[in-house]
């Protein structure tokens, strides 16, 4: 995936560790859980995209070797 894609997963999962903190400090636990909730999502969409670049970058490699380059 692209820079872009990374910078967003750790926007999102610093929010989240925001939302949380503020939940804890104000008691409101849907705030919380919402953070928590944000930190999953930014963790599962990073883990998304390393898989992705991961079988990108297997992909070229076999490129290369099928083609001499």
């Amino acid at each position: 995936m692209a820079v872009s894609d990374d910078a967003k997963n750790k926007a999102e999962d610093l929010k989240g560790r925001g939302k949380e903190a503020a939940g804890s400090l104000t008691n409101d636990h849907d705030l919380k859980n919402e953070g928590k909730g944000d930190q999953a999502s930014a963790g599962a969409k990073q883990k998304v995209s390393d898989a992705a670049d991961a079988v990108k970058g297997g992909v070229d490699n076999l490129k290369d070797k099928l083609t001499g380059h």
